[in-house]
């Protein structure tokens, strides 16, 4: 027992912990693989019929030598290690992921080569290399089995061959096109003919192929396919290898630790010495795999986008005829994520057994081997709305839609190409590397020459007791002695080759050679591989130092200690977004706000939290040092950042710390030596591999100084634990809040390989719905928190803002979640978008039965929604299928992906999400056709939730759907309401209306005379009004309505209410509220009038809905403020002062933050300027404080007649000479006036007085001249006439005061809408 004990203890730290060996049972004999069985039964199930009475049975169409059976893992040594248990299904799966394939001596039997890796619960990752070879087969059952297939395979096709009839489901043509098998591509017509014909048992030789693994903890990819293809060309070589292949394989098991941190280590196999290193702690983790291959397969431009993709977790498909192509992409990819992981479903090669699996409804990087032949087109795979594909073999990539760039992404692909060139290789791709091996094949054979040499160095080492006493005598006797020399020079003339003396002496040259720092050839390749692989992974490290390296600066620390922050986790926010984006440049903002929405990054800021109380997470530390180093060197504000493209600059030191480690060599493992087995065991048998001796395999050394020394640490470590135990009760407790919090929002990273029944699948699929629920939950609450602001507020979130770019990012987020959850369990795939397809699925059947409901008496009527804020606005239909017809008439929008996305923001902005998927999924019958049972639409509960989840989100205003399609054409339709006063509700003249919204106006659309409509309400109230509908090209968020009429007929006078204008679309409704009279001769004069909006709650929601509504937009100065303003009894509310003052301070604060916002996020400024609470509405009632304008049996007087009456008195001054001395300013500034005041009042439109005077304040603002003109107002003796003694205009401190309020806005570039300059030129 000792032995296994040492083999526990010393598990960490050796090389290697598992050598297997799979291949055919002799004894079991010929089985069908299980996958068949299971096939069936996926298929019985996706039928609906009861997968248990699926039929089993041999597949006779398939020619017996291209179908697939069992394998078995022969043996595996040694039984077990702690801490890493033999998965005996998985690691038999993964060795051979077809099973056992036969040839003939007619195929091709290349050894092939290829890796795979098995990822814990944990995340820790276990690596298997695998060499796979074909051995005759000596069992007469195995070859007469065979033989008996083919005469039933050929009785089969000769008495009946059907035509194979095509299935719909895409897992179907996925299996279908998995099972057909490459042809040798070199083999002759001939042989061809007869490898499909039969199999002679006289006539053919069988071979099985059979695999060579070994199982690491770390991914030493080189070194373990030299090791194995050595062992395997010792039992093919014509002589016996110098000692038995167990002293090889216990070696490496026991023998050969692993190198530590920053050094390298050599160990030796059957023929060479095999070198390999460890990065020191400070660098980049340890990555074997060859980039260059991994770039030249698919190219420098082609590979930074599939990077990008795995940053932003999409799902992502590796394709390729080669296993270690996929295993070499998909860890080329993941290895240059640092200092982030991958954090979900993660299987480079995915067995033929788990294609189910490409079902799964989350992220995933997998790899998919495909044969020869198979054409792309017919590859139909269950969801491909957020698939990246990668076509390995013909260099080619599909990407999602809607896919931001990597930052600085030509100047990137730049330098890496520079690097790739710098050793020799293309950087376009396609043209495999000069360097590599073609796939699937063995190193080159070494030379004769060459194994001799290190043979001779294994021999000669003192360690291992295999001295060549004799032979080093032998040479130094030949170069001490001329004679004997010259006798071999003359041999060596005449043909005769003395090769043991040559080896000898080409050993000792070799010797001296390396001692000066010479290598081998495949030293020297290794060395190259290694120097381009740190420098291309620097590349990439560098751009992450660069994007991140304020990112400590915005990670919220705000738990007290590790529990408590451990049982908060999911409520707390550890990262402040929205500070973090508004610090980056502008052009990273598209992938960054996606970016940080990923599980990658959580678990990365969470490491960096939790280190505050634990050991830093290794890659965490080595990212937090290049940080702190990059400080040293590049002193600059957080602030000013700049998209400038930052070059690596450490590429020659990182390439001299790996040649340094390869030429020196730190440590040597012991050698191979005889093991203590019996007579007669090791025999050497040429061609087959030999049964090997477990006793002495499956126990390590009695005594190995390293294996003791590594593991005092670990015995220390579990006597400190369970002291620990018996002090802190709770720190199970702590344990389990731990793990749930590291494993938070992570999903299945592997799929269980070991049992494949029904009942895993069944479990499999359950957790995906469980996790797909709890992903809703968790994206329904940000996108709330984010929008309302008040709970993330607090929180201790500071101000509550979402930048547009937040928002997108979160609904482009949920429209990929829902893709997923309606993928999951699709049984038959149509297009690319799986809610598109159920969706038109929904409408062919609903139109189906209108029309039938048409020709039937009884019809049914769709639900309208109540009409919007008013009486007069007719009623919406709320109609799924309408809204379908909207986005089918986009002509903007070409796929079914993009469809499905432009309807979930349209549902989302009229708040209808969750109603029209209740709708949609109401029809169970449909549903029961189109998806499987343990879909997540058929899971009842699940589904419920997931619709109150996105219930949830009607509390919250959108606008996703007008502002991302800004060019379509959208119908409005405009309603006047007029005051019901005496006759003024109509009106002889001839009205016009002109809309406009941040994206454009509508231009002025003259109003027909006859569209007088009457309305009743509820009291059966008749209401007059006069309602239009027009179309144009997207308007955007409504801001501004300019009302008008001609002045023409006897009823020109009108009394405008509102005006109420609706997108038909989005149903959104904004109420422009007047109040005033339009026509000459009456209130102010004004003809036309500019309107500020109001968005309006829906009637249903006003109760429901409020203390959850973001706040209204402003809206333009309600008719009591008018009143007010100029009532001639002064009756309304009138405020003080210092109310006025206040008014105007936070007037110009608005406009000031408006400035300090994001451009796309600033909204409508013309709302700050004009609006209730706005800047020119403070300013009015500045200028309205103590003015006389009642006067008795006179008609009103307005401000603007002040201002007039001033310009004109200046005007006289001036020109009388009584201004000629004040000064040159003041003299410009009068000037500036008289030029504004009068293009004003000439210009064609008829705006009224207090139009005239608004459109003072804003070009003043515009222009930086109202701190100029009001001292003039105020020096002005019409003032005093004009103005009460306590006017507020009349107060030097109060003027002063505003005057420095309004120098403030000097700073800020102030554009004013057409609307309001229309017909000024200044």
């Amino acid at each position: 027992m000792s032995g296994s004990s040492a083999v526990s203890c010393s598990a960490p730290c050796r090389f290697a912990h598992y050598f297997v060996i799979c291949g055919i049972d002799t004894e079991t004999g010929l089985e069908p693989d299980d996958l068949a069985a299971l096939y069936q039964w996926l298929e019985a199930d996706r039928q609906g019929r009861d997968p248990g009475t699926a039929a089993t049975g041999e597949n006779f169409e398939q020619s017996p030598l291209k179908r697939t059976f069992k394998s078995k893992v022969l043996a595996h040594y040694p039984e077990n290690v702690i801490g890493n248990p033999f998965d005996q299904d998985a690691v038999n799966m993964l060795c051979m992921p077809k099973g056992l394939s036969f040839r003939t001596q007619a195929d091709q039997r290349q050894p092939q080569f290829h890796s795979f890796i098995i990822t814990k619960e944990d995340g820790s990752r276990t690596y298997g290399f695998v060499h796979t070879f074909y051995e005759e087969v000596t069992s007469p059952q195995i070859c007469s089995a065979m033989q008996t297939l083919y005469q039933m395979h050929n009785a089969e096709h000769a008495s009946d061959n059907p035509p194979s009839s095509s299935s719909s489901s895409s897992m179907d043509s996925l299996a279908s096109s998995l099972d057909e098998v490459d042809s040798p591509t070199s083999s002759s017509s001939l042989s061809s003919c007869r490898a499909a014909g039969s199999y002679d048992t006289s006539r053919d030789t069988l071979y099985v192929s059979k695999a060579l693994c070994l199982i690491t903890p770390m991914p030493f990819m080189h070194a373990c396919r030299r090791f194995l293809s050595q062992l395997h060309k010792a039992v093919t070589a014509a002589t016996a290898p110098p000692l038995p292949l167990e002293s090889y394989i216990h070696n490496i098991l026991y023998e050969v630790p692993l190198p530590a941190p920053g050094r390298s280590l050599k160990f030796h196999s059957v023929y060479e010495p095999i070198v390999c290193q460890r990065p020191g702690l400070g660098e980049l983790p340890l990555a074997d795999f060859p980039l260059a291959e991994a770039f030249s397969l698919l190219g420098v431009e082609n590979l930074v986008q599939v990077f990008t993709c795995t940053l932003l977790e999409m799902q992502i498909l590796l394709y390729s005829q080669d296993y270690q192509r996929l295993m070499t992409v998909a860890e080329g990819i993941t290895t240059l994520l640092f200092p982030f992981q991958w954090q979900h479903v993660y299987v480079p090669i995915l067995p033929a057994s788990l294609l189910h699996f490409l079902d799964a409804p989350v992220p995933y990087l997998m790899g998919l081997q495909s044969k020869e032949g198979t054409d792309r087109s017919k590859l139909e795979l269950p969801q491909e709305a957020n698939l990246c594909f990668v076509d390995i073999d013909n260099h080619y990539i599909e990407l999602p839609e809607d896919f931001p760039q990597f930052p600085n992404k030509t100047e990137f692909i730049q330098e890496l190409s520079e690097v790739l060139l710098s050793f020799g290789i293309s950087a376009n791709g396609g043209a495999p590397s000069r360097t590599r091996n073609s796939p699937g094949s063995t190193p080159s054979t070494p030379s004769r020459e060459c194994k001799t040499v290190t043979l001779w160095q294994l021999e000669d080492d003192g360690r291992n007791g295999n001295l060549a006493g004799e032979e080093l005598s032998v040479l130094e006797l030949l170069q001490g002695n001329t004679t004997l020399e010259r006798l071999q020079a003359l041999t060596k003339r005449t043909g005769v080759t003395v090769a043991h003396v040559d080896a000898l002496r080409a050993g000792i040259k070799a010797q001296r050679a390396e001692g000066h720092g010479g290598r081998t050839v495949a030293e020297e390749e290794e060395l190259r591989h290694a120097k381009l692989n740190v420098q291309l992974r620097e590349v990439f490290a560098s751009r992450f130092t660069a994007m991140f390296a304020d990112y400590e600066a915005f990670v919220i620390q705000s738990a007290p200690d590790l529990e408590s922050w451990l049982t908060n986790r999911e409520q707390m926010h550890n990262f402040d977004k929205a500070s973090f984006l508004s610090d980056q440049p502008e052009p990273y903002l598209p992938f960054l706000s996606h970016f940080i929405e990923t599980q990658m990054f959580a678990t990365f800021i969470d490491n960096k939290i939790m280190s505050q109380w634990e050991e830093k997470e290794p890659l965490l530390h080595v990212f937090d040092a290049r940080i702190d180093k990059a400080r040293l060197y590049n002193v600059r504000a957080p602030s000013l950042r700049s998209s400038n493209y930052q070059r690596c600059s450490n590429l020659k030191e990182c390439a001299q710390a790996i040649e340094q480690r390869l030429m020196k060599i730190n440590h040597t493992a012991i050698h191979p030596h005889l093991l203590d087995m019996k007579i007669g065991q090791g025999k050497y048998m040429q061609g087959s591999f030999p049964k090997l001796q477990a006793d002495v395999l499956n126990t390590g050394p009695a005594s190995n100084k390293w294996s003791h020394r590594m593991t005092t640490t670990p015995r220390k470590k579990d006597r400190h634990r369970q002291q620990t135990e018996h002090l802190n009760l709770e720190n199970d407790l702590k344990e389990k809040y731990m793990q749930e919090a590291r494993s938070l929002g992570k999903n299945i990273r592997q799929p269980k390989l070991s049992d494949l029944s029904p009942a895993v699948i069944a479990q499999t699929n359950w957790k995906f719905v469980e996790g797909l629920l709890k992903e809703c939950r968790l994206k329904t609450k940000r996108m709330l928190v984010e929008k309302m602001g008040r709970e993330a507020v607090e929180l201790g979130h500071g101000e509550a803002n979402i930048t547009g770019l937040e928002e997108n990012t979160l609904i482009a987020s949920l429209c990929d979640l829902l893709e997923r959850i309606w993928s999951h369990g699709l049984q038959v795939k149509q297009g690319k978008s799986a809610l598109w397809s159920h969706l038109l699925h929904y409408q062919a059947r609903e139109e189906n039965l209108e029309q039938q409901q048409a020709e039937s008496p009884a019809c049914h009527v769709p639900e309208r929604r109540k009409s919007d804020g008013s009486v007069s606005m007719p009623s919406l239909r709320v109609y799924l299928i309408q809204d379908m017809r909207h986005i089918q008439s986009m002509s903007e929008i070409k796929t079914d992906v993009g469809r499905a996305r432009a309807w979930i923001r349209l549902s989302l902005e009229k708040k209808l999400l969750s109603q029209h998927l209740k709708q949609l999924l109401s029809r169970q019958t449909l549903t029961k056709k189109l998806y499987k049972r343990y879909a997540f639409l058929r899971c009842e509960e699940e589904k419920e939730q997931f619709l109150f989840h996105l219930l949830s989100l009607n509390a919250v205003d959108y606008f996703c759907f007008t502002s991302v399609f800004t060019t379509i054409m959208i119908p409005y339709r405009v309603v006047i309401i007029p005051i019901k006063k005496l006759s003024n509700a109509m009106t002889t003249s001839n009205p016009w209306v002109c809309v406009s919204g941040e994206l454009g106006d509508s231009g002025i659309m003259q109003i027909p005379k006859n569209v007088l409509e009457m309305t009743f309400d509820s009291a059966f109230r008749p209401h007059t009004h006069i309602s239009a509908l027009f179309k144009c090209q997207n308007l955007g968020k409504l801001t501004t309505v300019q009302l008008g009429h001609d002045n023409a007929g006897l009823l020109a006078k009108w009394l405008v209410d509102c005006v109420m204008v609706r997108n038909e679309i989005t149903g959104h409704t904004y109420r422009f509220p007047c109040g005033r009279w339009l026509g000459k001769g009456v209130d102010d004069g004004s003809l036309e009038r500019v309107l500020i909006g109001e968005l309006v709650v829906p009637s249903g929601e006003e109760e429901s809905g409020r203390g959850w509504r973001t706040p209204p937009l402003q809206r333009s100065p309600t008719q009591t403020r008018r009143i007010s303003i100029t009532s001639l009894s002064g009756r309304g509310y009138k405020p003080t002062s210092a109310q006025i003052q206040e008014a105007i301070g936070e007037a110009v604060n608005s406009i000031i933050k408006h400035f300090h916002k994001p451009e796309k996020e600033r909204g409508s400024l013309t709302i700050l300027l004009c609006g209730e609470n706005s800047l020119v509405a403070a300013l009015e009632q500045f200028f309205y404080h103590g003015f006389k304008s009642a006067r008795l049996f006179q008609k009103t007087m307005f401000v603007w007649d002040f201002v007039e009456k001033a310009v004109a008195y200046m005007e006289s001054a001036d020109q009388m000479g009584d201004l000629q001395e004040t000064t040159e300013h003041l003299g410009m500034s009068c000037q500036s006036l008289y030029r504004y005041v009068s293009a004003i009042n000439s210009t064609p439109r008829n705006i009224g007085k207090d139009g005239k005077f608004q459109l003072l304040v804003c070009l003043g603002a515009r222009d930086r001249l109202l701190p100029q003109w009001l001292p003039l107002l105020v020096e002005c003796p019409v003032i005093l006439q004009m103005y009460e003694d306590t006017a507020l205009l009349r107060d030097r401190t109060p003027v002063h005061a505003l005057i420095a309020v309004l120098e403030t806005l000097h700073d800020f570039p102030i554009t004013l809408e057409s609307s309001l300059v229309k017909g000024i030129d200044l």
